[in-house]
Parts: C-alpha cells; structure tokens; sequence
C-alpha cells in the first residue's frame, strides 16, 4: 500500500536511526518500527465488558425472557403510534 504519512521529528529520528544501524531503506526501516510497536497475537486478550444488572434469570428460559421483551417493545411502539 502507498500512502503519505507526517512524521513528527522525533518518529522520523527513530526511523532514521534504524536505516543507519542496520542498512535498511526507509520503508523497511518504518515496517519494522510499526511492527515492533504493535502488540503480538499472543499478547491481545478480548476482553467482553459487564455489567452487573441485579437480574435473576433462570437461563433455561431465556428464550421466553426474550419473547417477553420483545413482545413489550413491540407494544411500546405500538401505543407510540411507530
């Protein structure tokens, strides 16, 4: 992919000082620096956030929790006029 990209002085330093202490182009030199900045696989945890409802469901009838909700949301909009 080419693209333009502004470095601030300090980010292009640390690029140039890579090209000059292992002979690399610019371009490789940035690759490397953007590679060594990223975090690994290995280090990326997907954390799913909660929250804590003070709800009690029995999940073996979640789906007719679910029919319930939607049946009220339905309703809503209904008495809304939507």
């Amino acid at each position: 992919m080419r693209t333009t990209v502004t470095l601030d002085p300090d980010a292009e330093q640390v690029i140039r000082q890579r090209m000059a202490a292992k002979g690399i182009s610019f371009k490789q030199a940035l690759n490397q620096v953007i590679r060594d900045g990223a975090p690994s696989r290995a280090d990326y945890v997907f954390r799913t956030p909660t929250v804590d409802a003070h709800l009690l469901v029995d999940i073996t009838k979640a789906n007719a929790l679910l029919g319930e909700l939607e049946d009220d949301a339905i309703i809503e909009k209904m008495r809304a006029g939507k």
